[in-house]
């Protein structure tokens, strides 16, 4: 299955917390979107690797995307190794994405930074014929390289290089977000309090998206940056 965008990051939620409303106008455009989590995150304070994998399920059929794989990476300990980038060149082959999204550059939790550059070089090594990798019937893949890597902006603030206008996504995107449950706000939840399990933090999620649109003149936005130049073919590209 070739798909036009395949998200990749370090948790289940990180996609649907940094990038759902852009898989959504992607979706709306007629493109086909996968999703693809590195980990279970079964170091998460709250839930289970069991559920989790629900509530990602459930998320992904909230946005709607053609599927969601997992690479299987351990959650914490991962690093930007042979190992890991290994685990995830077969996907990036099986997939054939002419995008990817990735984690942030930089965050509070340290596996997103490190996903990112894991992310990144992983799509590099993809697009080398030299080394070999099969598919789930043992067949040879062929050698493939995304034409362009963006990194969605996650706890951290970073100035982005563009933004995307998710203004009418915002309620699925929303949606998504709360298919996590185990993970975001509950009052009736006997689980411990974490960073991201306070009603201040979807609050937050939701300012920094007003924050973002308001810099491009709309509602929502979510904001993205590039390790390479962006270049447009005129000005009239621009919105």
């Amino acid at each position: 299955m070739k798909l036009d965008l395949l998200a990749i990051s370090a948790h289940p939620d990180d996609v649907e917390l940094g990038c759902a409303g852009t898989i959504l106008a992607t979706l709306q455009s007629g493109k086909t979107v996968g999703i693809l989590d590195l980990t279970k995150g079964e170091l998460g304070t709250r839930g289970t690797p069991e559920i989790r994998k629900q509530e990602a399920d459930a998320a992904a059929a909230i946005l709607g995307v053609s599927v969601r794989d997992n690479a299987g990476i351990p959650d914490g300990f991962f690093q930007n190794t042979r190992e890991h980038q290994m685990a995830i060149v077969p996907f990036i082959r099986k997939y054939q994405p002419e995008i990817v999204l990735a984690n942030a550059i930089d965050d509070r939790h340290p596996d997103h930074g490190r996903g990112a550059k894991l992310i990144y070089d992983a799509c590099f090594l993809a697009g080398l014929r030299q080394i070999a990798t099969f598919d789930e019937n043992g067949e040879p893949q062929s050698a493939w390289r995304p034409k362009y890597i963006y990194h969605f902006i996650q706890d951290r603030y970073i100035k982005p290089d563009f933004v995307v206008d998710i203004t009418p996504h915002w309620p699925k995107k929303e949606e998504a977000i709360r298919a996590f449950r185990s993970q975001f706000f509950d009052p009736t939840s006997p689980e411990p309090n974490s960073y991201i399990s306070s009603p201040e933090f979807l609050e937050f999620i939701e300012a920094r998206a007003k924050e973002y649109g308001h810099a491009i003149g709309v509602k929502y936005g979510e904001g993205f940056t590039s390790q390479r130049f962006l270049g447009i073919k005129d000005l009239w590209t621009l919105s």
